[in-house]
């Protein structure tokens, strides 16, 4: 009864909407990026320089979503600490997320070289994959400062329910991202180089947009000076590092699994890596879509618990997973319908067109199965629940490895089923843990 009380309520879907729809309009353009860099290097004559563009930027992706855990802490921390009305620390979450961005992108740049260097070593590409992979590579890597600061700027952002702007924000990188890949590979001839370019320029036009969405913020609200709060950055700073040290760990494991199957695919050939190149297109178009949501659901989640308001967090659960619901269903029968023209949209080399679509229905089935981990991930963000989170990722990361390996001699179907899989059961622990919890009653504790 009260969730169809609740699904009749126009302002709880107002709500959900105003706060989902800007972040998946935006998110979609992140993997709507990774369609053109793939549709613009996969014209070019070979299939190695999608296979190096697909190596290189998983690499960059593995290193940065490791510290994906900035926008994540901060985001939830942030929603508390607006939801509770408690000006100085919602400052102080900013001053601190961005202080750790910057001392974490420091560290990246003085040992990069190091790190291609290590990492690639164990690629099983072929020698032009892997020499086009670290070549986009060293190039994105002077993205780090912006990209990790982007990420505690869209958290604070998103934490203080405002989602127009981390959309802007992010919608300004991309179009900008987009524009110069163009530019640069079509116009200027430049090919890998010139995609990783792109990408850099972007970062850093994002980051300067999202600088000035805060600072209108902090003096729309009237928060503390920032210089005051610089000098108490380490107050509390305790728990903003136990918060990320988990969601890092949670990271690490999520990113193995990606890594993982870029890797074990360009063992099975450069078509084949190819091939899994446009999927995984696909794959990051749901994880974004599905992720728009995900954040609308931190930040709801997030200020009802600062509130302390249990028919808020109750709207919020309820309406988020039931507009997730009708997302989810329309990617189903878009992939299900037209996947086959979408692959040729990215590439024309006919036989990567036809391995890809081998193995399509693999992502035909993907958004169902996965939207359950999505949303219950931003249920347990908003309330800063990192041990949790840590621990269900861990259990889903060794259940994906154990059942590619019992299947292994399916090849590449092996891969997508372990993918499959993995989404599933991070979606099931985490669920068992919330009904656990929720009848506890320790989410307004």
């Amino acid at each position: 009864m009260q969730i169809l009380q609740t699904l009749s309520n126009r302002d709880m879907h107002k709500q959900v909407l105003l706060l989902a729809i800007p972040m998946v309009l935006s998110n979609i353009t992140v993997p709507l990026l990774g369609l053109v860099d793939a549709a613009v290097i996969g014209h070019l004559d070979h299939a190695w320089y999608l296979g190096g563009v697909a190596l290189g930027s998983t690499m960059i992706s593995v290193t940065f979503w490791l510290l994906g855990f900035l926008r994540m802490s901060t985001t939830g921390l942030a929603a508390q600490s607006y939801g509770a009305s408690d000006k100085q620390q919602l400052g102080l979450v900013f001053t601190q997320g961005m202080a750790m961005a910057f001392g974490f992108a420091a560290l990246f740049l003085l040992f990069h070289q190091a790190i291609a260097n290590w990492v690639f070593g164990f690629s099983d590409a072929s020698e032009q994959v892997k020499h086009y992979g670290e070549q986009y590579f060293s190039i994105r890597a002077w993205s780090a400062p912006a990209a990790l600061a982007n990420f505690v700027l869209l958290g604070w952002l998103l934490g203080t329910q405002n989602a127009k702007a981390p959309m802007w924000m992010v919608i300004i990188s991309n179009v900008t991202n987009i524009a110069l890949d163009v530019l640069f590979v079509i116009g200027f001839g430049w090919k890998v180089e010139g995609a990783a370019l792109a990408s850099v320029i972007a970062d850093y036009t994002g980051m300067s947009f999202g600088l000035w969405c805060v600072w209108r913020k902090w003096h729309q609200d009237n928060l503390p000076a920032v210089l005051g709060l610089i000098k108490q950055t380490t107050q509390g700073l305790s728990r903003f590092v136990k918060l990320n040290r988990d969601i890092f760990l949670r990271s690490l494991c999520l990113q193995a699994t990606f890594t993982f199957m870029t890797f074990q695919g360009a063992s099975f050939g450069d078509e084949i890596v190819a091939a899994n190149a446009v999927l995984m297109s696909f794959l990051m178009m749901i994880s974004y879509g599905m992720d728009g949501f995900a954040y609308a659901m931190e930040a709801m989640v997030g200020k009802a618990i600062g509130a302390k308001d249990r028919n808020q967090l109750n709207q919020s659960l309820i309406g988020t997973f039931f507009w997730s619901l009708v997302i989810c269903l329309g990617l189903t029968l878009m992939f299900g319908l037209a996947g086959s023209a979408l692959i040729g949209l990215i590439t024309d080399i006919d036989r990567v067109h036809a391995i890809a679509l081998t193995y399509l229905p693999w992502l035909v089935a993907m958004p169902l199965v996965s939207m359950w981990c999505f949303l219950l991930d931003g249920i347990f963000v908003g309330a800063t629940k990192g041990k949790e989170m840590r621990n269900s990722m861990f259990l889903s990361t060794c259940s994906f490895f154990a059942i590619f390996y019992l299947s292994a001699g399916w090849g590449n179907h092996a891969l997508w089923l372990a993918m499959l899989s993995f989404m599933a059961t991070r979606g099931v622990t985490l669920a068992i843990v919330f009904a656990r919890q929720w009848k506890r009653g320790e989410f307004l504790a």
